[in-house]
């Protein structure tokens, strides 16, 4: 029920769906101790719990896969703090209701209470509706609660980013998986119509996405199945490919594990082993192909840059032939990887800049290295003293990129295999020229 604003009121949560609404509606937490797979966030220690235990919210973006609880998330908060909920998706909404929702958090305001808004898929709106929001955060009109499966760097503004905390949501893993499944096991009062083998293949077919596992489950009991179906009778059934892995809830994720590490290892019959029982198991070969390409960043990197050029091309061809002459395209990139040389080089580069750019937050580039596109930016200094490396000697001019106050990191370490042997070869030889430039 909506209050007098057009909000859910803090004094009552919404009214409990009926027996004839979906599964997902009927298990939907009542509480924020009812949330699964999010305890990094919810429990005592993380950030939402700490805010409910102060009773008070700061604006925050919840970033995460679907299904994975940002909705309810939003929901318990504005209920646990005793705030008017009201919630607009950026699909369906536009201007005018923007502007409806921030009028009706205005004369709540007024009338002593405070409003979260949720704004789903937060990332649909455009820069300028993105800033519009901006006024009513800063005066605490609103506190936003963002949802989105895009990641919040790209998809919004900074000025946005700066008002709201990034709250980080994990996929479902497979324990949360299977206490989802027992909640809708103990609501319908009977087990799913499913083989051990084949509740644990249904568990991993959801992909950490607990509404999509909810509503397949629904489907299952909707049938009144009265054999247990195993794990080839159900993936006929629900017309999707599952995979066929041991009784071993955490099968799915060890083969995964299995096919990763001895590609590290360098081995290429023991890869293609692994490559082949996920395919003929039934996993879906796009998913095989997404972790061969993140293997190409990771392990391999530029060692050998054609790496991540060959698992995109076995992509494409997959796509191109379909199933099974494209699966030898998938071989293809699972031998070139198994024999490529290999570093982390690049992967341990990017751990290191991310947690050096958090804490560095945001300090201005050098001013010598900013554009200066307007008079005015001229005249204050943008853009003077800087060296454009062409018509350097050697092109190269060996100036200072960093900001002040921080100091030169040196993050990508290569290793002499491979390409990266020679890419060595070009960091050795720029670091003697700076330090011929600085006269060392």
């Amino acid at each position: 029920m909506a209050d007098l604003f057009g909000g859910t009121p803090a004094s009552g949560r919404d009214e409990p769906p009926g027996a004839d609404a979906p599964l997902a509606d009927r298990l939907r937490p009542a509480a924020l101790g009812d949330i699964i797979g999010q305890e990094h966030l919810t429990g005592p220690e993380g950030a939402i719990g700490r805010m409910v235990a102060a009773g008070k919210l700061s604006s925050m973006i919840l970033w995460g896969p679907p299904g994975t609880g940002k909705t309810s998330i939003a929901r318990l908060l504005a209920d646990a703090v005793g705030m008017r909920f009201t919630a607009i998706s950026a699909v369906f909404s536009g201007v005018a209701d923007l502007k409806k929702a921030f009028a009706e958090a205005d004369r709540a305001a007024e009338a002593g209470q405070r409003t979260l808004l949720f704004v789903d898929e937060i990332h649909r709106f455009n820069r300028a509706q993105q800033d519009g929001f901006l006024p009513y955060v800063e005066r605490g009109t609103v506190t936003l609660v963002g949802a989105t499966t895009e990641n919040p760097s790209f998809a919004l503004n900074a000025a946005l980013l700066s008002r709201a905390q990034v709250l980080i949501l994990n996929r479902l893993d497979t324990a949360a998986l299977d206490v989802l499944l027992a909640r809708a096991e103990a609501l319908e009062g009977r087990p799913l119509p499913l083989t051990a083998e084949a509740r644990t293949a249904l568990a991993a077919s959801a992909d950490g996405d607990g509404r999509f596992l909810l509503n397949q489950a629904e489907t299952l009991y909707a049938a009144d199945i009265s054999d247990p179906l195993d794990p080839v009778a159900l993936s006929r059934f629900l017309q999707r490919r599952v995979a066929v892995y041991d009784k071993d809830r955490d099968g799915h994720y060890g083969l995964i594990s299995a096919f990763h590490k001895s590609l590290r290892g360098s081995d290429p019959q023991a890869a293609l082993y692994y490559t082949a029982r996920m395919l003929t198991a039934g996993e879906e070969p796009l998913y095989v192909l997404r972790r061969l390409t993140r293997f190409a960043s990771e392990d391999i990197g530029l060692a050998d840059p054609q790496a991540l050029v060959q698992c995109l091309a076995a992509k494409d061809a997959f796509e191109f032939l379909g199933s099974p002459e494209g699966e030898l395209a998938i071989v293809q990139a699972v031998l070139y990887c198994a024999t490529a040389p290999k570093s982390n080089a690049a992967y341990g580069a990017q751990k290191a800049a991310w947690r050096h750019a958090r804490d560095t937050g945001s300090v201005a580039p050098p001013s010598h290295i900013l554009n200066a596109p307007t008079k005015l930016m001229k005249n204050i200094g943008l853009g003077t003293g800087y060296a454009y490396d062409h018509e350097a000697e050697d092109g190269f001019s060996g100036a200072d990129y960093w900001p002040d106050g921080v100091d030169p990191q040196a993050y990508y370490q290569p290793v002499e295999r491979g390409f990266e042997r020679e890419i060595m070869k070009r960091l050795d030889w720029w670091e003697r020229k700076r330090r011929e430039r600085r006269g060392e």
